[in-house]
C-alpha cells in the first residue's frame, strides 16, 4: 500500500511538473571545441609562440654549444694535464646547471603565461556563453560532465560563430559580472 502511495505521488509529481520541463530551453556547449577552435584560442598560442621561440631557440643553441664543448673534452681529454682535464669538467659542468636552470626559468615563464591567458581565455568563453544564451532564452546550458548531447541542442558552433566575430571586430570580452 505505501509504496503504491509512493508511485503514484512520484506519477503525479512527474505530470504536474511536466508542462514546466517541456517549456524548458536546454543547450549544450562542447567546451573543449571551444578552447581549441576559438580564433581566441588560436591568437593566445600564436602570441605565447612567438613570445618564447626566441628565447627556446637560445636554450636550443647553447645546448648544441655545450654539447660540442663536452664532445671536444672527449677527445682532447686524453692529451689534457690533470689540471686542465679538472677545470674543463668544472666548467662543463657549471655550464650544464647554468642551461638547467635557464630551461627550467622558461619552463616557468611560459607555464605562467599560458595559465594567465588561459584563465582570461576561460572568462571570454564563459561570457560568450552566458550572454548568448540570455539573448536565445536557454533555461539550462551544460559543459562538462555531459555523456551525450544531440545536434538539436549542440549550441558550440552559435558560440564558435559568436567568438569569431568578436574576434574580427578586435573586441576582447572581458567578463563585465565577475569583477
Amino acid at each position: 500500500m505505501v509504496k503504491s502511495l509512493m508511485w503514484s505521488a512520484a506519477v503525479a509529481l512527474l505530470l504536474a511538473t511536466s508542462p514546466a520541463w517541456a517549456a524548458l530551453k536546454i543547450g549544450y556547449v562542447n567546451y573543449p571545441q571551444l578552447l581549441s577552435q576559438s580564433p581566441q584560442a588560436r591568437q593566445i598560442a600564436q602570441k605565447i609562440r612567438a613570445e618564447f621561440l626566441p628565447r627556446q631557440q637560445e636554450l636550443v643553441r647553447l645546448q648544441n654549444e655545450l654539447k660540442a664543448r663536452a664532445d671536444k673534452f672527449q677527445r682532447d681529454a686524453a692529451t689534457m694535464t690533470d689540471d686542465q682535464r679538472q677545470q674543463t669538467q668544472n666548467d662543463l659542468a657549471a655550464s650544464d646547471r647554468d642551461l638547467q636552470r635557464r630551461q627550467q626559468d622558461l619552463q616557468d615563464s611560459f607555464n605562467a603565461e599560458r595559465n594567465e591567458a588561459l584563465s582570461d581565455l576561460q572568462r571570454t568563453l564563459v561570457e560568450t556563453v552566458r550572454d548568448y544564451a540570455r539573448s536565445q532564452n536557454y533555461d539550462l546550458v551544460l559543459a562538462d560532465g555531459v555523456i551525450y548531447a544531440t545536434s538539436a541542442i549542440d549550441i558550440t558552433p552559435a558560440i564558435l560563430s559568436r567568438l569569431q566575430s568578436a574576434a574580427h571586430s578586435g573586441g576582447s570580452r572581458r567578463s563585465r559580472s565577475s569583477k
